[in-house]
């Protein structure tokens, strides 16, 4: 059967524009955080100067640490950002070297940076990597690697 080309688009239309627009009108659910919690660097400190490989340790109050995929309430697991903004907070945190995961619970790592300036933050997210109502976000840190 010959049905115009007008009219098969015409039914494809709506459906195209829905899937386009759909991401954009789709809220994620945000997993609540408790008043006060608050994530932060024990190490290094804002400002020092270090060689590679660095020690970076996270710290926590106010909620625990499970690791991602476990649900529980008041928990979350740990997102380092490196040399980058943080991504939007009502979203799964990406994974690439600019956003690196800890779903495994960790609090500790060691990293491999270039001689120069570097930026550190951390993020706690939830169960499904998306950060917590209100966000639980370190302040931005500046350290500097030599050789």
């Amino acid at each position: 059967m010959n049905t115009p080309l007008y009219s098969r688009y015409s039914l494809l239309l709506p459906l195209l524009a829905a899937l386009i627009l759909l991401p954009a009108a789709a809220q994620l659910p945000r997993t609540s955080a408790p008043a006060g919690a608050e994530v932060y660097f024990v190490a290094p400190a804002d400002g020092a100067t270090l060689t590679s490989p660095v020690q970076v340790v996270f710290g926590l109050r106010g909620m625990g640490v499970a690791p991602a995929g476990i649900e529980r309430d008041k928990t979350g697991h740990h997102h380092l950002i490196v040399d980058a903004p943080a991504p939007p907070l009502d979203r799964p945190i990406p994974a690439d070297s600019h956003h690196r995961h800890f779903g495994g619970g960790q609090t500790e790592t060691t990293l491999e940076l270039k001689p120069g300036v570097h930026t550190l933050q951390l993020i706690l997210a939830d169960h499904l990597h998306i950060p917590h109502d209100p966000p639980v976000c370190s302040e931005r840190i500046t350290i500097t690697v030599v050789e």
